[in-house]
């Protein structure tokens, strides 16, 4: 069995892998990390591997605690990856978006894809049918639209997410809804049209702690898994072993 983590800007996420099939999902804080680590590891004692993807502040000697009783794999640049990285600065490449790539390699092969993970931020990330990673593009997410319009006005309130009630804002309130949640959609459904102007050969992944709330509102059809990155992690790690 594998645990795999993704360390997040915003949270922790995890889950337990027997092959490919997912047992268990679970979210927490880093505050949480090591009791949640040793919890899980209690339920699933087949668990051998702890498998780490972070672009979060969490350090870490954090996992290295728990050394003595599985194997820990961090995910880096060096690993063995299932697509050729074409990106100009490639080891600025987030270790999360290099593990979206490989799941998507993985799972859908002989296709171009596009993996939209909509978290802290929202990433884009294209890799072609030939197994290229091209690159994509960053944007803030729903949380830090938000943020921004408190943080640097004088009098705009800070809102948490809700549906707007209408397109156009008849309040404040209503109008930063409209703003932030409208401006991510069409900024997504505009970008799948550029990057579906490339080929008919395309598939949409979209994935991240927003994917439910913002699937049902995108006009392109898309693939939306909310724990595709834990799948990818997984599955890139398997890769890994069979190919070092």
């Amino acid at each position: 069995m594998i645990l795999t983590i993704d360390v997040g800007n915003t949270r922790i996420k995890g889950a337990v892998f027997e092959g490919n099939t997912a047992l268990e999902y679970f979210v927490f804080n880093a505050i949480e990390l090591e009791k949640s680590i040793k919890n899980i590891l209690n339920t699933y004692k087949k668990v051998t591997h702890l498998v780490v993807a972070s672009v979060g502040n969490v350090r870490k000697e954090a996992f290295l605690v728990f050394e003595k009783q599985i194997c820990i794999h961090f995910v880096s640049h060096t690993d063995s990856f299932p697509f050729v990285n074409a990106y100009e600065t490639p080891q600025t490449l987030g270790i999360d978006r290099m593990v979206l790539a490989s799941g998507a390699t993985l799972q859908f092969s002989k296709q171009n894809r596009l993996v939209i993970d909509a978290g802290t931020c929202v990433t884009y990330d294209f890799i072609d049918q030939d197994d290229n990673y091209r690159g994509g593009a960053i944007t803030p997410g729903l949380r830090l639209r938000y943020e921004a319009l408190h943080n640097y006005t004088s009098k705009l309130p800070l809102l948490e997410l809700e549906s707007p009630k209408d397109f156009i804002g008849n309040s404040t309130s209503q109008s930063i809804h409209s703003g932030v949640v409208n401006g991510l959609v069409y900024e997504i459904d505009g970008f799948i049209d550029e990057y579906k102007g490339l080929s008919l050969n395309f598939i949409i992944i979209l994935t991240g702690g927003d994917t439910e709330f913002l699937a049902k509102r995108l006009k392109n059809t898309i693939f939306a898994n909310s724990n595709f990155l834990l799948e990818s992690l997984n599955q890139t790690f398997q890769y890994k072993i069979k190919n070092d």
